[in-house]
């Protein structure tokens, strides 16, 4: 897959089968998409190619709002785009130049002239160019002139995968990584940098790795105890994650803690990927340390069961 992050950049493409979304999650309603994409890029001997925005629209719309939490890192997107076989990604900034590009300018310029399109595949919902004036009508009213054909995605499907990437969310602020893992086909990741920490845990028999999330756009499940695998040094191991305040703890604040099953070794400065499979309970203040390693227990001993059953 080649992935190009200018329009300086882009290379004489043979004709295109187009798309062009956020595509936040690759869900799975996402991804039935790409595959229509590919499936008509290889009937037609072209090449299948995704336009997306990096960073989101809404931060260059909303510079102030702090609100925005994404299912997806650039990276992550970019991860899976290559796993559904699209060939080419086209990842430009939403910019006031961009905004102010005349619709007919879009077309004939950057779609047929840069991109090559013979077939675009968009949404009813389809806006580009200045103040969004540019939608799916436009794009049929120069098709037959430039020859590219329009293809529109049903309003049902576009609905589908607002409501889905929607419900994606909903359920991870909520703790509900099973639903989560529903409507992705995956289960939800992200990935954080192995920082020192109290070292606790160790202290407990429950060596954890304290977790860094660099992205500040990264959406983090709610609080709680998770069954977890996580992906170290291109190996995967079983784990249980706390994302918490640690309230039996004094002192302790916000933390992302992972502790590995059958792993010992020294990982400060490692990212470790972890992939939230399902919620096993609640955080909770215990009475003193020893009742909290009682816990972790039960937990490992649970979390270990689902792993195994998922």
């Amino acid at each position: 897959m080649r992935v190009f992050h200018s329009i300086d950049q882009l290379p004489e493409f043979k004709q295109t089968v187009f798309t062009q979304g956020t595509f936040d999650g690759v869900h799975l309603g996402h991804q039935q998409i790409l595959k229509r994409l590919t499936d008509e890029a290889l009937k037609c001997n072209g090449e299948s190619l995704v336009l997306t925005f990096w960073p989101h629209p809404r931060l260059f719309l909303f510079p102030d709002d702090n609100n925005l939490k994404l299912l997806q890192t650039l990276d992550e997107k970019l991860e899976m785009f290559a796993l559904c076989q699209v060939d080419n990604v086209v990842v430009l900034p939403f910019t006031k130049e961009l905004s102010n590009v005349m619709p007919e300018d879009y077309i004939k310029e950057f779609l047929v002239n840069r991109l090559n399109v013979k077939l675009a595949i968009v949404g009813y919902d389809h806006r580009f160019g200045r103040n969004r004036e540019g939608d799916i009508s436009v794009l049929r009213q120069y098709a037959g002139q430039l020859a590219y054909e329009v293809e529109e995605i049903a309003a049902e499907d576009i609905d589908e995968i607002t409501i889905s990437s929607t419900k994606i969310r909903n359920a991870l602020l909520e703790g509900d990584a099973d639903t989560a893992r529903k409507y992705l086909g995956r289960p939800y990741s992200f990935k954080g940098k192995v920082v020192e920490g109290m070292k606790l845990g160790r202290k407990l028999g429950y060596p954890t790795a304290n977790l860094l999330i660099e992205d500040n756009f990264k959406l983090i499940p709610a609080i709680g105890v998770y069954a977890v695998k996580c992906r170290v040094r291109g190996l995967e191991y079983g784990g249980m994650m706390n994302i918490g305040n640690n309230p039996t703890i004094p002192g302790k604040a916000f933390s992302i803690e992972v502790h590995l099953f059958d792993f010992n070794e020294d990982i400060y400065g490692d990212y470790v990927e972890v992939l939230v499979l399902t919620r096993l309970r609640d955080e909770k203040k215990f009475q003193n340390l020893e009742e909290l390693a009682l816990n972790l227990q039960l937990d490992k001993e649970n979390a270990l069961n689902k792993i195994q059953n998922i």
